[in-house]
């Protein structure tokens, strides 16, 4: 069904399945996009495709060209008891592949699922004991909850949070480390690459200086995964001089830091940016592995402002992209084999991989591919793994049929 008819079919009423629809429906992940430049026209429109009333849980993600306040209010009203988290984006992984400009959710049918949140306020003043009483209950809840649905059911946590907050690595920790056995994955929240105004929703409303934890409880199989399409090479970078608190790094090799990552990546000053930057993310070794640290943006001072926590003394390797198609293929391979067949892949998915994508005029090939796996989700300002903050990954968790 098409957008404009799906919105014709909306009455303003929460919606009653079509019996037509019913047996396809029933047991499946369900997802709903809608580009629409109304944004009550949006929202009902993906609600439409959601079939609401029968969901467990959802989780919404929003372009910030659309009036958060008006998405708010028309969830409001249709959304019952239905719990509801979401995020602003950098970008929409939709049913057709990778897109922007879109609202996009995925719902979880009831007779499969059970789904539990915690809401994690003032990121500023982060208070962890808090936060891991928060975790904890919502753990507890999710038990009771999803025994209905019967034994032996595997769990799995969905962290967003305020992609502008700066505490990604201290409350992601956190949250993790009150999940216990709970694997947890995850994105922070985006607002198109302005780096103004990134929001998390939860009850009801878009918030800032927050995050949320969704706790999703099932017979099916579920594999959360982190994928790293970058490899390091041999140039080194050790930052000599930084604002660590503001995430700048005012020297690397004691030379201003935008002058030597530029002379490291064979281009001027001037032409440092956002493809620069993806193709080259700095890496950084961490048990036997390497992670990449992602720059956001050059300053006027030639300072580097990153993605993600840094220290003076860090030493840093340059990386440079692998082939992402194949990377990509042996990912959804292994996946399909974990779970026993993929229904949804919920995917967050960092703005630098979509760029460097671009980049490398393969949107179309990944964009195809994400559609063809049933990867749904967003570009996100830095990845959740674990008790891990990352950079220029894709995480996300595999859900069987």
């Amino acid at each position: 069904m098409r957008d404009d008819e799906l919105v014709g079919a909306w009455q303003g009423a929460p919606v009653q399945k079509m019996k037509n629809e019913a047996s396809i429906l029933d047991g499946a992940v369900r997802v709903g996009t809608s580009c629409l430049d109304d944004t009550e026209q949006a929202v009902r429109s993906v609600l439409r495709q959601l079939e609401w009333p029968d969901l467990a849980g959802a989780m919404i993600f929003c372009s910030n060209r659309y009036d958060l306040s008006v998405v708010s209010n028309v969830l409001s009203e249709c959304v019952q008891n239905v719990r509801v988290i979401g995020c602003t984006s950098a970008g929409e992984l939709t049913p057709s592949g990778m897109d922007s400009g879109t609202i996009t959710a995925i719902g979880f049918p009831d007779t499969d699922f059970s789904f539990t949140t915690a809401f994690i306020d003032n990121l500023e003043t982060f208070d962890g004991i808090a936060a891991q009483k928060a975790i904890r209950t919502a753990a507890a809840k999710s038990i009771e909850s999803s025994r209905r649905l019967g034994d032996k059911l595997n769990r799995a946590a969905i962290f967003l949070m305020d992609g502008l907050s700066h505490r990604d690595e201290l409350v992601t920790v956190t949250v993790q480390d009150a999940l216990g056995g709970i694997p947890m994955v995850g994105g922070s929240s985006g607002d198109r690459i302005a780096f103004r105004d990134a929001f998390v929703f939860h009850d009801g409303a878009f918030r800032s200086n927050c995050a949320v934890v969704g706790i999703l409880s099932t017979l099916r199989p579920m594999k959360v995964f982190r994928a790293q399409y970058y490899v390091p090479r041999d140039e080194k970078m050790v930052i000599t001089s930084a604002n660590v608190a503001n995430r700048i790094a005012l020297e690397l090799n004691a030379e201003p830091a935008a002058l030597e990552y530029a002379r490291l990546t064979g281009v001027s000053v001037a032409d440092l940016g956002p493809e620069v930057f993806a193709a080259h993310p700095p890496m950084v070794r961490a048990g036997g592995e390497y992670y990449a640290r992602s720059i956001q943006c050059v300053n006027p001072d030639n300072s580097l402002t990153f993605y993600c926590a840094i220290d003076e003394g860090i030493v840093m390797t340059l990386g440079e992209s692998t082939d992402i198609v194949r990377e990509l293929e042996q990912l959804f391979a292994g996946l399909a084999d974990e779970v026993s067949g993929v229904d949804k892949i919920i995917g967050f998915d960092c703005v630098l991989n979509s760029i460097e994508v671009a980049h490398r005029q393969l949107t179309s090939a990944v964009s195809n591919l994400f559609a063809q796996q049933g990867v749904v989700g967003f570009s996100s300002y830095g990845e959740q793994f674990g008790s891990l903050h990352v950079n220029q990954t894709l995480t996300g968790l595999a859900i069987g049929k």
